[in-house]
């Protein structure tokens, strides 16, 4: 009997958790469209690594909002265009 609970707890945690991800991932979208951030401002704000906030823009929007999906392109590489014009100015 304690094998079910603990696995019915698991699950129940395991969908906690999920749920957590899919709701940093949309907020995580929203932000950046937002306030035009780049992906480093964005894991800074969020206080996770870009390598974090990559993945939840790559693979976990894309199952979750295809729309907010496709506008996570808007700035692209942008802000690395203008760091190297600075630097070569």
């Amino acid at each position: 009997m304690e094998k079910l609970n603990f696995r019915n707890r698991r699950r129940k945690n395991a969908y906690i958790i999920d749920e957590r991800l899919s709701q940093r991932a949309v907020s995580l979208a929203n932000y950046m469209i937002e306030n035009k951030s780049t992906v480093r401002q964005a894991a800074k704000v969020f206080g996770v690594s870009k390598s974090t906030v990559h993945k939840d823009l790559t693979e976990r929007l894309e199952n979750l909002d295809s729309s907010l999906a496709g506008q996570r392109h808007i700035r692209g590489g942008m802000a690395t265009k203008e760091k190297y014009a600075h630097m070569h100015m």
